[in-house]
């Protein structure tokens, strides 16, 4: 007996663009395994052709921040002001900044 849809797991879709330099979350989707997961997004979110690459995660493998701690875990890098680019000189021939 096969798996009822509603069981399948939930995977996030990222697709890098043709212009692009990075993959950029554009989705979710439901399916049974991973091989079917990158071919449902292959279909569902670049049917106009514009991805040259996809990644599907499953998402019980994604850890993420919680928004709702945003002040406290960003908290140490506030004061590291190196970290930040106007407390170095940029010389003006550097490209890409």
């Amino acid at each position: 007996m096969s798996t009822p849809r509603s069981a399948w797991p939930l995977y996030e879709v990222f697709v890098r663009g043709k212009r692009g330099l990075n993959h950029v979350h554009v989705g979710s989707l439901h399916a049974p395994d991973d091989e079917m997961a990158l071919r449902n997004a292959r279909d569902l979110y670049t049917r106009r052709n514009e991805g040259v690459s996809i990644w599907v995660v499953p998402a019980s493998a994604i850890t993420a921040s919680s928004p709702d701690e945003k002040d406290p875990f960003f908290a140490p890098a506030g004061d590291k002001v190196y970290r930040h680019p106007t407390f170095y000189e940029i010389p003006e021939d550097v490209p890409h900044l």
